[in-house]
């Protein structure tokens, strides 16, 4: 069932320092006022959960923002190379042009920093409110309230490293937080977030309250971190805990994770609610990214088509790969050229020998191409097939796709990994219940550096235009050291398409903003931007 969450708090993109201040607001309510005491409001269940719904606000487009968190982390995602845009943000950062003025910098920033606030604010407050009949319910917004703050934390901590960590809702301007301690403070409550949250949320909801976080949710959320932090034996625990308990499994389909059909189900642990059909407020900006450039307008065609991945990333995998359907569109009609011969628009097939370059038409069919000659119908760019959403007389703001940050293949490749990084338990069994719903051969017998290898070129081939690989390759590499598998990617990427680049220690970490540094005195910039 789909489902959008009817929210309380609601208010625009801030920095931290000003989100100190302006972390209440209101929306969804008959009346207007300017202002919503949370000392008098909350003082039910029912308040609560609307305080809570809008923590979750920020994982689509729920607060308004047109730079939201997920097209944020595209942009950051083009640092890698194997993801591109002709787009100012997505060409810069594929150029390796990044400032610490960055407007997507400080939107992720902001956004993140006004969830953790709200949740700041929640928790200060669920304490507060006598509503003993509904005990149990509030206990479990608390927990939702833990595992999205530490959902919001992880994902600066992503980007950033040292962050600015507060747990309290206090619009005191006098004592703003700082980021000594950074890393460690931050890991450290999420450590603590995650392990309250698990304690009280549910294995699993229905109805009305689907897509809620879980304990597996949680738990995952810990196993990330844990992975992060290089703590190998405990998050081979929690990786074990949740492969032996939660009856999760993978969709014997790959392209289930990212449908309609099956969204809050099954291996999708933890998404972003989606649906403008329910409130035109709640779509995504997705296929005006991702949709192809020359799909026809009356077919779903609309929007700006910034993003794709490379050529040479589509060509990359095992032609014999099961996620290849899942993960890029391999045809799809054109408006490119004239219609065929029997009025039709053409449909046009990926194709790894069609012409292609990195300018906004490269790879697209040459507008000239007989319409009636299939072989001169293909195309290069490798369109995202996890994204788009091609219907006929849609509109890029009907969109229906959840946005997906959780999923169960994310465990199994963090069991490998703490796995082989502590040398206890199975390595393999992750990685190849993975390899095995690719239809790919399973490993065995590599040496710890090799599989650690094929950990890494796994998780690349089945979370692409996820947002999730700048993270973790970077989390994985050394500058100027080895393993360095992001210089590896960016060097690949300047080297094939002629880029005037080569990895600097900028590139392994986000500058904090500007913003931020000029309006909280507490807070230093991170030590390759100084």
């Amino acid at each position: 069932m789909k489902t959008t969450y009817t929210s309380l708090l609601r208010i625009s993109r801030w920095p931290l320092v000003l989100a100190l201040g302006l972390s209440l607001g209101c929306s969804d309510l008959e009346e207007t006022p300017d202002f919503i005491n949370p000392n008098t409001f909350y003082s039910s269940a029912t308040e609560l959960e609307l305080g809570v719904n809008a923590i979750y606000d920020d994982l689509t487009m729920g607060s308004g923002d047109w730079f939201n968190l997920f097209y944020n982390r595209y942009v950051f995602e083009c640092l890698v190379g194997y993801q591109v845009g002709w787009e100012k943000q997505p060409l810069q950062y594929n150029l390796g042009n990044v400032t610490a003025q960055d407007d997507v910098i400080e939107a992720y920033w902001g956004q993140c920093y006004r969830s953790i606030y709200r949740a700041n604010a929640i928790l200060e407050t669920a304490d507060k409110i006598d509503d003993p009949t509904n005990a149990d319910r509030i206990a479990r917004l608390k927990g939702e309230a833990y595992f999205l703050r530490a959902f919001y934390y992880y994902g600066l901590l992503s980007y950033f490293d040292n962050v600015p960590l507060t747990t309290t809702a206090s619009s005191d301007l006098s004592s703003l937080p700082t980021n000594s301690g950074g890393t460690r403070a931050i890991l450290d409550q999420i450590y603590q977030d995650c392990q309250a949250a698990a304690a009280v949320l549910p294995t699993e909801y229905t109805g009305a309250n689907l897509g809620r976080a879980t304990q597996w949710a949680a738990k995952t959320l810990l196993m990330k971190a844990q992975l992060w932090d290089g703590k190998w034996a405990e998050a081979k625990a929690t990786a074990d805990d949740i492969v032996t308990n939660s009856g999760l499994t993978l969709y014997e389909d790959f392209s289930y994770n990212f449908d309609v059909a099956h969204e809050n189900m099954g291996e999708r642990i933890f998404e972003g609610q989606v649906s403008a059909a329910a409130n035109a407020n709640e779509y995504n900006n997705h296929s005006a990214h991702f949709n192809p450039e020359d799909l026809p307008t009356d077919l779903g065609g609309a929007g700006w088509s910034w993003l794709s991945a490379t050529q040479d990333f589509r060509a990359s995998y095992d032609e014999n790969d099961k996620r290849l359907a899942g993960t890029f569109l391999d045809e799809y009609p054109t408006g490119r050229t004239a219609k065929d011969a029997d009025g039709n628009y053409p449909i046009v097939h990926w194709s790894a020998d069609a012409p292609y370059n990195l300018s906004r038409f490269g790879g697209i069919v040459d507008p000239n191409a007989n319409p009636n000659n299939p072989d001169e119908l293909v195309f290069g760019k490798a369109w995202s097939a996890k994204l788009t959403e091609i219907q006929p007389g849609g509109a890029w703001t009907s969109t229906e796709r959840n946005t997906i940050y959780l999923r169960y293949a994310d465990v199994l490749l963090g069991h490998s990994e703490a796995c082989n990084e502590s040398g206890t338990g199975d390595p393999y069994l992750g990685i190849n219940q993975v390899r095995r719903r690719a239809g790919l051969p399973e490993l065995s017998g590599l040496s710890q550096e090799s599989l650690r290898d094929a950990i890494v070129h796994e998780r690349m081939q089945e979370f692409a235009f996820e947002q999730v690989m700048y993270p973790e390759l970077r989390r994985k590499s050394t500058f100027g050291g080895s393993p360095d598998y992001l210089g590896d990617y960016i060097r690949h990427f300047a080297t094939l398409y002629g880029v005037n680049r080569q990895p600097k220690a900028k590139d392994y970490v986000l500058p904090i903003p500007l913003k931020e540094i000029l309006g909280n005195a507490n807070v230093s910039q991170n030590p390759q931007w100084q």
